[in-house]
């Protein structure tokens, strides 16, 4: 049976033309979008006798739902523990490290929940996670529970530093560092084969490193052509920050990119996370092997990684490289909502450039929407709300202040609408977040669980007490 969803005040396809809908309607049969258009043309098409439901959308407006490109779910019970003083570096060898050393596999299964429900709740309908520590099973059973759709992997390096900083653990190094890239790639070939496709096609797994000085060159460019192997993407940390890139340069004469493409590493399935770092010639790299990058505002200025400052992420786009858009974990950005990633990419750059239409709303929705769907290698069934795909989509109230009143709904959403107008998120044809509440989920339960298992994790870890430093020369010599 089908769903009709109509007079919907607007709809946003983002679409190849961007097209909008003013009093649309759309026709949903069992996951998928099998009609959208204006109203009174839909209706042409329909026996409204055939609808098991169908629903007004006199003051809703629609979108495709958001794509988060970039997110670490086994990092979510870290919310508001590392201090906002820290570049990066010291932020993942300090901070970060020891906090995974600390977490078990009850702990990421809870941040994973708890992670997804904050994404629902926020138009989230796709994520591109970095993976567990211990299993992809962790993530995908989060998923399940939830109706999400995602990808996942399994966190791995293979390249520890000689003498362990303070905070970590024998037992993390042991799960975390593989002995050598062969073996971190036989691992993770292992989890694609059991857990790529799983949940009826809603969950994926790719080969997924840490990436970046814990990572060898050789594991690097293995992953992605053990991905190319396999069919799937490979995602990884690289050219984060500009001490990233001062100390690829000191130790191998070049910055990252152009170290991992002089080594053959580069291509249409890497999907580079952050991307900070990029020379003017190394956007053109990129651009000629179709590798993707991934922008995540808040977690650039909350570590202070210079996107306002030498981040070509404009330059990048209008190079015809792919940029999605990610909130990165909560400990690193505070969030998991793309609304707010939206309004900052599409503001940033018109303030550091002094350049008010070097990118726009229209590009911000975008990334958060089809071009992250191009990002994850799922551009042909989400990203945009056309026929055939899957029916994965967000609704607002625009009886709502925020929306009171708007001309155009694209600025009105970039600019003035937050995830308090969110009504309904659905994925896969089903409303998953509705009536103020995640289906499947005991929130109150959630909620009183994270906060036990997180305050036992931080004081594991030892993060809670005055002496953890906020500085790092970890790994600026040697291998």
């Amino acid at each position: 049976m089908k769903t009709l969803i109509e007079h919907l005040d607007f709809v946003l396809t983002v679409d190849q033309d961007d097209s909008v809908i003013r009093d649309a309607a759309v026709v949903i049969e069992g996951d998928k979008i099998i009609d959208i258009g204006p109203s009174a043309d839909v209706f042409q098409r329909h026996d409204r006798g055939g609808f098991k439901l169908i629903k007004d959308g006199t003051l809703k407006g629609m979108c495709p739902g958001f794509i988060d490109s970039h997110v670490h779910l086994s990092e979510t019970l870290s919310r508001a523990v590392f201090p906002d003083n820290l570049n990066t570096r010291a932020w993942v060898f300090h901070w970060a490290k020891p906090f995974y050393a600390h977490i078990t596999a009850d702990d990421e299964y809870c941040g994973a929940l708890l992670g997804i429900t904050e994404m629902l709740r926020c138009g989230t309908t796709c994520f591109l996670d970095m993976g567990s520590q211990y299993d992809p099973g962790i993530t995908v059973k989060a998923m399940e529970q939830t109706g999400m759709r995602g990808i996942t992997g399994r966190h791995a390096a293979d390249n520890p530093p000689e003498v362990y900083p303070r905070g970590w653990t024998d037992e993390m190094v042991k799960h975390h560092f593989y002995a050598n890239a062969d073996e971190a790639l036989q691992e993770l070939e292992s989890c694609v084969k059991k857990y790529h496709g799983a949940l009826d096609g809603r969950a994926r797994c790719w080969v997924n490193i840490e990436g970046k000085e814990p990572c060898t060159l050789e594991l690097h460019v293995g992953a992605r052509k053990l991905a190319e192997k396999l069919g799937v993407g490979t995602t990884y940390h690289l050219a984060t920050s500009i001490e990233e890139a001062k100390v690829c340069e000191e130790k191998h004469g070049v910055w990252p990119i152009t170290r991992i493409e002089q080594a053959g590493g580069l291509g249409n399935n890497l999907v580079i996370a952050h991307g900070v770092a990029v020379s003017d010639d190394e956007v053109g790299t990129l651009a000629s092997y179709d590798a993707k990058v991934v922008f995540c505002p808040s977690s650039s200025f909350k570590l202070g990684k210079g996107a306002t400052a030498i981040g070509k992420y404009p330059e990048l786009v209008a190079a015809g490289v792919t940029v999605g858009l990610g909130t990165d974990g909560v400990s690193a950005a505070g969030n998991m909502n793309l609304m707010r990633q939206m309004f900052m990419v599409a503001g940033m750059f018109k303030d550091a450039r002094m350049q008010s239409d070097i990118f726009t709303a229209r590009q911000a929705l975008r990334a958060a929407t089809t071009e992250g769907a191009k990002t994850l290698m799922w551009d042909d069934e989400v990203g945009s709300l056309e026929i055939g795909k899957k029916a994965d989509f967000i609704l607002f109230d625009l009886d709502h202040i925020e929306w009171t009143p708007f001309h155009d709904p694209l600025q009105a959403l970039v600019f003035s609408a937050s995830t308090a107008t969110i009504e309904e998120t659905w994925v896969n044809g089903v409303a998953l977040f509705k009536d103020g509440r995640v289906a499947g989920v005991d929130e109150q339960e959630l909620k009183r669980k994270a906060r036990e298992l997180a305050a036992a994790a931080v004081e594991r870890a030892g993060l809670d007490r005055e002496d953890v430093p906020k500085s790092t020369t970890l790994y600026d010599s040697g291998n």
